[in-house]
């Protein structure tokens, strides 16, 4: 007889993993115990050696659906002669061990919902070790119901029965419950008053009416309305205060998401997944359903939780096609407490269906798009966060603060890296509070030391602010590191590249090392420097942040400097403006790839205001989908300090003349697309000869059209091209790249 002494690294936690090894010890006749510490998984096994072999060949190649193993350590020592198995005790120590993101319902659960016999029927709060909340109700590690929200309910008999049954898929499934001792749902009506009935049915009848619900899932509070009914929608905008920014879908099934989109077979898989994330489908007709979204797509999610797959499977008549939109004061974060909740919303929503089981930690919904077969995200949070990213390297000691606008951190362990659930935009106060908070909770969920800080150049950046007080109260080091280089670090870790690498990062903007405002950037570099050989020619944004909302002074800059200001749309303050470019006064030169987006859009359709951050390029890409572009592209380019700048005057010049002789919005929209997609082949060409790897990184890169023609062109003319599959390539996925900068300094 042999002992053996397992450790198990990796997602195993809150998964069914002891469960699953209780299990499989007794199929092979195995001795030992098992119990979950603050780092893993341990274990210790009795039997024969090549049993043990066997056993350890199964946990490596086919552990429990929800589990990831990333790491078995083994050790000979001495048999015992124990008999039977046992889990024991959880024991505490220094956290290591990792958590299982929210997961939606697996399908026994699902049939078990549906059974009129089982003494769960329609319970919105069924789980079981494969499926259900984790991330949302954990408060600390070991993962047991003492450390989650679950922690005051007490289970029932029946429930503790199924807990201790090996051969019941509750065994040790911390958040069991059932109608007797679980969380219940409630419906307060307008006014905050409970109403008598079943709450799933009065909320099923609010919607139907044209009402609006807030609905309370597993990380947040939505608002939820008829997505077929516009003037339901409208009124939710007109109390929301949001007049245009598109909605989020809640689609009973796939039958109901095809009804309005077309939905690929990768497409299907990932809605229909584990995850849920919301996704960017096309729409069937791209100009209906502009209630919903003024581009040619709808973010569709399925339902994730049973409360919400009950709130729409029709049984008291509610439709099969809901707006869940998340529910927050004007940018804040979502809400997640009842009260305030009641508070928040009142005079917008019409009924609650509210629960009593409380969040420990907020997480939006993901949102993403299919793009050859993988996602790529605009957003990563419910379904993911925080499943770390694992890295080429090690990043212990690492924390990084991210950008603003789009605020994240990423906290290294290992190889691993934490990257945060979605944040938001850290100009707003309450934003601001609750990046701390998920900061630090981060870090002591899973014991993280923090011995290099690392944040963004810029010093107005509220996460930069963050860094110099974590800095200044801690003694710890701090590093700033450039917006685009951190762009193109996040890539290559996305992608666990070293380097060199040839970078086109493009986005908004971000303060460049000399003082100016970048985002167009060709860098060549890796983790320790880089270098920025390429650029776009600078616009002049007249009144800085103004720009950002005022899209039509952007228009008149370019067009002023191209020669051709006669062709801006006019707007009420245009006089001053003119006279602000002329003077300088108040005029940062920008080369940022969002801001020509944005002038480019008004310069075409004559719209001169913007009503939510990258509204502009979302209507241009939409505005030039399936139109045949006119061509626009003249490859002048100029030298200025070492780095090579694309003349961006001429293409302006064409698109005035475009519009002037006749020729239609959507060709010329087209038509820029592809000129700033040649325009990378040639800045490639011209500056990357040794074809070095080429990343692409930036929230440009979430505009399909060039990210696919890109690719394509670079691909076609020998580039190896790498794109972000694990993280955004917008500023909520910079964080990982500062990570990178900073585990390569303190771990070369």
């Amino acid at each position: 007889m042999t002992r053996r002494h397992f450790f198990i690294e990796g997602i195993v936690q809150g998964v069914g993993f002891r469960p699953y090894v209780h299990r499989l010890a007794a199929r092979l006749g195995l001795s030992g115990w098992a119990r979950n510490t603050a780092a893993g998984l341990e274990l210790e096994l009795e039997g024969p050696a090549e049993t043990l072999d066997t056993f350890e060949i199964t946990l490596r190649t086919a552990p429990p659906p929800l589990a990831v193993v990333e790491a078995v350590r083994t050790e000979e020592i001495a048999p015992t002669g124990e008999a039977g198995f046992s889990i024991r005790p959880s024991a505490g120590g220094e956290a290591a061990t990792l958590v299982s993101p929210d997961l939606a319902p697996c399908a026994a659960c699902l049939k078990e919902m549906q059974d009129p016999k089982g003494r769960r029927y329609r319970y919105p709060f069924l789980n079981c070790t494969d499926c259900g909340p984790r991330f949302s109700i954990i408060r600390r590690l070991p993962y047991d119901r003492p450390a989650t929200t679950m922690a005051g309910f007490v289970m029932c008999p029946d429930c503790a029965a199924e807990y201790r049954d090996i051969r019941s898929r509750r065994y040790h499934a911390q958040p069991n419950c059932c109608p007797v001792c679980g969380p219940r749902a409630v419906y307060l009506d307008a006014e905050g008053s409970e109403q008598p009935g079943d709450p799933i049915a009065l909320a099923q009848q609010t919607l139907a009416a044209g009402g609006i619900v807030a609905v309370k899932g597993t990380g947040g509070i939505h608002l939820a309305c008829r997505a077929d009914s516009p003037e339901a929608v409208a009124r939710l905008r007109r109390r929301k205060h949001r007049p245009e920014k598109p909605l989020a879908l809640m689609a009973r099934d796939l039958t109901a998401a095809g009804c309005w989109c077309t939905i690929t077979k990768e497409e299907a898989a990932l809605l229909e997944s584990p995850r849920r994330p919301i996704l960017l489908l096309e729409k069937r007709d791209p100009t209906e359903e502009s209630w919903l979204s003024a581009t040619t797509r709808l973010g569709v999610m399925l339902p994730y939780t049973p409360l919400h797959i009950l709130l729409l499977d029709g049984v008291f008549g509610g439709p099969d096609l809901l707006v869940m939109t998340s529910a927050n004061r004007p940018g804040c974060p979502v809400l997640i407490d009842n009260r305030e909740a009641l508070e928040a919303l009142r005079g917008v929503a019409d009924g609650f269906l509210f629960h009593d089981r409380p969040v420990a930690n907020r997480c939006d919904d993901s949102l993403a798009l299919v793009w050859r077969g993988a996602p790529v995200f605009f957003r990563r949070s419910r379904g993911y966060a925080p499943q770390p990213v694992l890295l080429d390297r090690d990043a212990t000691g690492v924390l990084a603060f991210g950008a603003e606008q789009k605020g994240s951190f990423a906290a290294g362990r290992g190889r691993h890296a934490f990257v945060s659930q979605y944040i938001g935009d850290l100009k707003n106060a309450e934003t601001l509070d609750y990046y701390r908070s998920a900061l630090t909770g981060m870090l002591e969920l899973f014991g993280l030391e923090p011995g290099l800080l690392v944040c963004d150049l810029h010093p107005d950046y509220a996460s930069t602010g963050e860094a110099r007080e974590w800095a200044a109260r801690r003694g710890l080091p701090l590093r700033q590191v450039q917006h685009h280089w951190a762009h193109m670090a996040a890539c290559m870790a996305d992608n666990r590249l070293e380097g060199p690498v040839f970078g086109l990062i493009w986005d908004g903007t971000g303060l460049g090392e000399d003082g100016q405002i970048w985002g167009a950037e060709c860098l060549m570099g890796d983790y320790k420097s880089y270098q920025r050989v390429g650029s776009i020619r600078p616009v002049l944004l007249p009144g800085g942040d103004a720009c950002a909302v005022e899209i039509g002074r952007t228009a008149l800059s370019l067009a002023t400097d191209a020669g051709c200001s006669e062709a801006a749309p006019d707007f009420p303050r245009r006089a001053g403006v003119t006279a602000l470019l002329k003077s300088g006064y108040r005029c940062p030169a920008s080369s940022g790839m969002g801001r020509l987006f944005d002038g480019v859009y008004a310069l075409l359709t004559g719209r001169t205001d913007a009503g939510y951050d990258g509204q502009a390029p979302a209507l241009l890409e939409a505005l030039a989908q399936g139109a045949a572009p006119v061509d626009l592209y003249q490859p002048i380019y100029y030298e200025e300090g070492g780095v090579r700048r694309f003349d961006t005057r001429p293409l302006i010049r064409a698109l005035c003349a475009g519009k002037a002789a006749g020729a239609s919005p959507a060709a010329l929209a087209a038509g820029f697309q592809q000129a700033l997609c040649r325009m990378a082949l040639d800045q490639c060409r011209a500056l990357n000869p040794d074809k070095l790897p080429v990343v692409l990184s930036g929230g440009v890169f979430l505009n399909q059209a060039l990210l696919e023609g890109v690719t394509t062109l670079l691909e076609g003319a020998g580039y190896t091209v790498y794109t972000h599959k694990r993280v955004s390539p917008s500023d909520e996925g910079l964080a990982l790249g500062q990570l990178a900068i900073g585990a390569a300094g303190l771990h070369p």
